[in-house]
């Protein structure tokens, strides 16, 4: 439920803080003096289109803030859970309407936009009156009250999932059926990839060896002439290396005797000798491996054009032919494998639809009879709220089974005809705002039970009614504040009285500006403002005592 709310420069509010609490709350106050202002600022915390023009003179923003205890609300806690939004058992909605600029809203102190506020507000308030959104409008909203109300929710998410089972097996013959001519083609075309690819029998470390080898053999001539001239140098010529170091050895080796610094000098000429000849006898064995072998060098060359021609064929590396090879034989295995029998599938889909009919079918008739009994009682109160001779029908049309879905084979709208001899018309075509707020309250009051939003506003649901009617819409209020919380602007002290809060709205003008409070009413206050109310400019002591009567019989 709504437990505070915050205004600040909005409209004639400089600056407003409320605490709510359960049960019937009223909003009363002089004509003018802004009571409407709590559902305008309670509507814009929750998605209403925010316009600048809301902005206090001279201010340079307007903000809302409101909080909620969602104890009881498990349908906005899953929402927020859903949407990465939760925050323990509490929320708090904040908008800000800057006088430049978008406006900004947050959800437990995290950006959101306004479909989200929307959203959640769905879940949080139902605001009943002509200048305000109300989920008894929406036809999804009525058909979910009419199966609480009948005590079939679970039946009726039952047949939303059978018939979400009947659709996905449809949705999948049907691409099948559609697809056949291109899987089949894709078959043929990834079996002769496979085969194709699979000639080679080549490892990504193969394929690299190939090119080395071929690089090798392509530059024999070069490797055989270049080796001998280095081994010559090294070893075998005139003038070897080897030979060199051999005489720098020994002439250092003669010098010792003068000077024994250059023995170190002589140790590494000498390992320089032996690592020359070590390299000598490597280059000879090497020269004596190579051998021209044209075959060989052509058998490579092919195999490698064979490599690179699938490449490009494939749009790959040639180390990627592999790789490309097994992701191709795992997409024919899958293709294979897959249970693709078109007539498996029907049979699945025609049993799926079978079980999706048998309960839908046990839906509509329970809604059928549901309806009946919501219709009475609806019809019963309106009468009651001084609408003799109005209608309610929750109508139930059972449309052709191709028109079937989530909700089943019905279609359930509510009609509504306010005064004798006027046709049943959609709830959302009623033309008189007050009527349309009291058969709200006629409905709510109904399915108290069953509702899932926690908070109800009511904008002036007393237009055009008075005396006992009055009074009757006071009690009804007060007992759907039992089950809910609600809050009601009014202008009748008989349904002011009924409340189990009271809140007063004064407007005074004060250096030229207009300023809006709100008020908590005690007991005498209370009083006072009920036998303002009756008596209007002149309150006598009778006006005094019928007022308190009037609250002390609400209250017994």
């Amino acid at each position: 439920m709504l437990s505070h709310l915050l205004i600040q420069d909005l409209a004639v509010v400089s600056q407003l803080e409320l605490e709510l609490g359960a049960g019937m709350t009223a909003l009363t106050g002089e004509t003018g003096a802004g009571k409407s202002i709590l559902i305008d600022a309670l509507g814009l915390a929750l998605g209403d289109k925010a316009d600048a023009g809301l902005i206090r003179n001279g201010g340079e923003r307007a903000e809302v803030a409101a909080s909620f205890d969602l104890d009881d609300v498990a349908g906005a806690r899953a929402w927020l859970e859903e949407q990465d939004l939760a925050d323990g058992a509490d929320c708090a909605i904040r908008r800000v309407l800057p006088a430049s600029g978008r406006s900004r809203a947050y959800i437990n102190g995290r950006l959101a936009s306004s479909g989200q506020l929307q959203a959640l507000g769905e879940r949080l308030v139902d605001i009943h009156g002509q200048h305000a959104h109300q989920s008894l409008l929406r036809p999804a909203a009525q058909r979910e009250l009419l199966d609480g109300y009948a005590g079939h929710v679970s039946l009726a998410r039952e047949v939303a999932g059978l018939f979400r089972d009947f659709r996905a097996l449809d949705e999948r013959l049907r691409t099948i059926e559609t697809q056949g001519v291109e899987r089949a083609a894709r078959l043929d075309l990834l079996r002769f990839q496979v085969a194709e690819l699979e000639v080679l029998g080549l490892s990504a470390e193969d394929i690299d060896e190939l090119d080395r080898e071929q690089r090798r053999l392509a530059n024999l001539g070069l490797l055989q002439g270049t080796a001998g001239r280095l081994l010559d140098s090294l070893y075998d010529g005139e003038a070897a290396l080897c030979d060199q170091l051999g005489r720098a050895e020994s002439d250092l080796g003669g010098l010792l005797s003068f000077d024994e610094r250059l023995g170190e000098i002589r140790d590494l000429v000498a390992g320089a000798a032996i690592q020359v000849e070590e390299a000598a006898s490597g280059l000879r064995q090497y020269l004596d491996g190579l051998e021209l072998d044209p075959a060989l060098l052509e058998q490579v060359e092919t195999q490698l054009a064979l490599i690179h021609d699938l490449a490009r064929k494939f749009r790959i590396q040639p180390r990627q032919i592999p790789e490309t090879l097994e992701r191709l034989r795992g997409e024919l295995a899958s293709l294979e494998g897959e249970d693709l029998s078109v007539e498996v599938l029907a049979q699945e889909r025609d049993a799926a639809w079978g079980r999706f009919l048998d309960q839908a079918t046990i839906l509509s008739e329970q809604r059928t009879q549901a309806a009946a009994r919501l219709s009475a009682t609806v019809t019963a109160s309106m009468a009651e709220l001084g609408m003799k001779g109005g209608r309610f029908e929750a109508s139930t049309l059972r449309g052709e089974e191709a028109a079937a879905g989530v909700q089943g084979l019905d279609r359930v709208e509510f009609l509504v005809s306010a005064n004798p001899g006027q046709p049943l018309q959609p709830l959302a075509k009623v033309a008189s705002g007050g009527e349309l707020s009291r058969i709200s309250l006629c409905i709510q009051v109904a399915t108290a039970e069953c509702a899932a939003i926690p908070t109800l506003v009511f904008d002036e649901v007393d237009v055009g009614i008075g005396g006992a009617v009055a009074e009757i819409v006071g009690r009804l209020l007060r007992a759907l504040g039992t089950q809910r919380q609600v809050l009601c602007v009014t202008h009748l002290p008989q349904v002011a009285a009924q409340a189990h809060h009271h809140l007063l709205v004064r407007k005074e003008n004060r250096d030229g500006q207009t300023y809006t409070h709100i008020a908590h009413l005690g007991p005498e206050a209370r009083v006072d403002e009920i036998a303002r109310m009756l008596g209007g400019a002149t309150i006598t002591e009778k006006t005094l005592a019928h007022a308190r009567e009037m609250i002390e019989r609400a209250a017994a």
